[in-house]
């Protein structure tokens, strides 16, 4: 009997309807070393290879269930994988076709926690150079947490106890859950826009892992590095840590611990400012002695208690200033006095009515004085002052003088 050749997709559809039939192969548990791990960044698929000493199988992991992982596959991982084998008709490769993937060894969310942090801490979230100083004396402290736990009671309490002036803002959200992350990020993230609050107080009581995971959430942890509010983690019990801790400008390892360290206390705030006050109030009165002793020796100086004498003192003071004074101006006026009579005496030698007195006359022609007989001519209309009046005449004639050997001789015009 001849027998039927078959192609290549038909030995492969074969090979697969058998597998697929195998209902031990349905759903297999398979551990292994994962290699040539890539993770397709539009479809969200996930490729691998699992090993172990002897032999390597491929493997893939759909967008669908690669979504619910707590942590990311890396290379060199020992993990166990739950699903279906097939084959993949194509290349005619069978592999097995992941629905579930956990660490073997350590859990899934240590991994994801570790992993997380490792990042996180490499942009710098966890620095101390970001961390904000805690208020001193808050006014309005944010508290938020679950309405029902014990956490939200011991805050109260301690607050009401230590620091009895604050005002609580209380914000009540789920603290585990699905939806308890984005409930305490939205109520951080509303009292820090609204500044409705000096200090913000977030966390709850102790639990496993499972049940701290929201404060790893990253949305989260990124909210209160960014918050503007100085913010106290108070998460689980001492030995509880989240990611919020670490990314918190405080970490507290209680609720009630938290909100010890956000408030002081008032007794001995009391106590601190009573003896502030006595040490004013010593110092003060110290002050007061001082000024008072300076007082009572200024009122026994002899200026308080025989004011008269002083001012006998400052009366011959100002009587000798005013004698001074005195014989200043009348040697001064004398002196102006004598020097006015030397400058007139000169003046009235230089007068020219002292020249008129001896016989001498001042010749006028239209106002001007003529000192040379050159300036007149026949018929000039002229004027001569004497030292008891005015003679108007006209010019008969000019007789000039030439200065001749030193002296002037006569020459008629």
């Amino acid at each position: 009997m001849q027998k039927i050749a078959i192609s290549v997709s038909q030995l492969n559809l074969f090979v697969k309807s058998l597998l697929d039939a195998d209902t031990r192969l349905a759903d297999v548990l398979i551990c292994g070393e994962i290699s040539n791990f890539s993770g397709h960044y539009r479809s969200g698929h996930l490729y691998f290879t699992l090993k172990d000493a002897q032999a390597a199988v491929k493997a893939v992991m759909f967008s669908r269930s690669a979504a619910k992982l707590r942590f990311a596959p890396q290379n060199g991982m020992k993990v166990i994988v739950r699903g279906r084998v097939s084959v993949y008709e194509r290349d005619g490769v069978y592999q097995i076709y992941v629905e579930d993937m956990q660490p073997d060894g350590v859990g899934a969310l240590a991994i994801a926690f570790e992993q997380l942090k490792k990042r996180l801490e490499t942009e710098g979230l966890f620095a101390v150079s970001h961390k904000k100083k805690i208020p001193a004396y808050p006014k309005r402290i944010g508290v938020v947490t679950s309405p029902t736990g014990a956490a939200v009671q011991d805050i109260l309490n301690i607050i009401s106890r230590r620091w009895p002036v604050a005002t609580v803002v209380f914000c009540p959200v789920s603290v585990q859950g699905e939806a308890a992350a984005t409930e305490i990020r939205c109520a951080i993230a509303a009292m820090d826009v609204k500044k409705v609050c000096d200090v913000i107080i977030f966390g709850r009581g102790g639990g496993s892992i499972e049940d701290l995971w929201a404060f790893n959430d990253e949305t989260l942890v990124r909210t209160v590095y960014h918050c503007t509010t100085p913010i106290v983690s108070a998460v689980g019990h001492e030995t509880d840590f989240t990611l919020c801790d670490f990314v918190a400008d405080l970490r507290a390892p209680t609720p009630s611990a938290a909100a010890e360290l956000v408030t002081p206390d008032i007794n001995e705030e009391s106590r601190k400012n009573q003896a502030l006050y006595n040490t004013i109030f010593s110092l003060v009165n110290e002050k007061i002695t001082d000024e008072r002793m300076c007082l009572d020796s200024l009122l026994r100086a002899r200026s308080f208690s025989a004011p008269a004498h002083f001012f006998d003192t400052e009366k011959q003071y100002a009587d000798a200033l005013s004698a001074r004074l005195k014989n200043a101006r009348l040697d001064f006026l004398t002196k102006q006095r004598n020097k006015c009579g030397l400058l007139i005496a000169k003046l009235d030698s230089l007068s020219p009515l002292k020249v008129l007195s001896r016989g001498y006359a001042v010749v006028y022609k239209n106002e001007k004085i003529i000192s040379d007989a050159r300036n007149l001519k026949n018929g000039d209309r002229i004027a001569v002052s004497m030292i008891d009046g005015t003679v108007k005449c006209a010019v008969d004639s000019v007789e000039i003088f030439e200065k001749v050997g030193g002296e002037y001789a006569k020459n008629d015009i």
